[in-house]
């Protein structure tokens, strides 16, 4: 099964488990920057980051490929404000013609709560009832731990 992973990075946690489940399982990986990036440290990034969340943002992208040929395509992203990413918003806004019919599945990356509520949201956001497959981890770059392996294991595992 053809795969891409469309996902946004900001810390490397989200772009380092996309890499480790691509290795895994074969997939095209897909990195959706906005024209303008986020402020990466301190109070304004808390307060930037979830403010364009909770909104909705859909910031302006850099340029990517993304030509829909796949047969399914894996979200990632860290949870912002207990959602998922204006990035991937803007994404699944541009290609939502593309996305339709497809397998999806999803990981998110978060230090501090809200992310079952982000899965929710982007599975409501993409107008579909459940994914695949779902992965959560726990600041995975900066805390690496055999159970993170094993989730990311299992999670490739449910998409063979």
């Amino acid at each position: 099964m053809k795969t891409a992973i469309v996902y946004y990075s900001m810390s490397g946690n989200t772009q380092q488990t996309a890499e480790k489940i691509a290795n895994m399982i074969g997939a095209d990986m897909i990195r959706i920057e906005p024209k303008k990036e986020y402020p990466s440290t301190g109070f304004r990034k808390f307060l930037w980051g979830g403010k364009s969340a909770v909104m909705g943002d859909k910031p302006r992208l850099q340029p990517y490929h993304f030509d829909g040929d796949y047969d399914r395509i894996i979200f990632g992203t860290p949870v912002w404000a207990s959602s998922f990413t204006p990035p991937i918003r803007t994404f699944i806004s541009e290609n939502r013609e593309k996305i339709a019919g497809k397998s999806v599945a999803a990981f998110v990356c978060f230090s501090g709560g809200g992310a079952d509520k982000a899965l929710l949201k982007l599975k409501q956001f993409l107008e579909i009832d459940s994914l695949d497959a779902e992965l959560i981890l726990i600041d995975p770059k900066d805390n690496p731990s055999p159970e993170n392996k094993k989730k990311i294991k299992d999670f490739c595992h449910k998409l063979t």
